[in-house]
């Protein structure tokens, strides 16, 4: 499968997996201290530290295609069909935009988390 054959939903499925791979390192050990896991196996997670900038930019990558899909790119669409009932779109569009403000801040978390301690 192609950069240009991705859909709009896979676009965002890739973007939060792209998202998650680039805050793993930074959010991941937070999140288990929270819960009560520790250990020092916990400061290996820091090892994926040098691949955020990859995923960062994987990230806004497939974001930016999902934008494309759902606002650049004309929709065709068979009568009758799901995808050409308006509301079904307009859901979509609600959808990108509550992933992405979440990807966003995910990705933030690294920048924001120092003026929480």
């Amino acid at each position: 499968m192609g950069m240009a054959s991705l859909t709009g939903k896979s676009s965002l499925v890739a973007g939060i997996l792209a998202a998650i791979g680039a805050s793993v390192c930074c959010v991941g050990p937070l999140v288990l201290l929270a819960l009560g896991i520790g250990g020092t196996w916990v400061g290996s997670l820091t090892a994926m530290e040098p691949y955020r900038p990859f995923f960062i930019g994987l990230t806004l990558l497939f974001l930016g295609l999902a934008f494309r899909k759902l606002y650049l790119v004309p929709q065709v669409c068979t009568p009758g069909t799901p995808c050409a009932d308006p509301r079904t779109r307009r859901r979509q569009r609600l959808t990108f935009w509550i992933v992405a403000t979440l990807l966003l801040a995910l990705l933030a978390v690294p920048w924001l988390a120092p003026l929480f301690y």
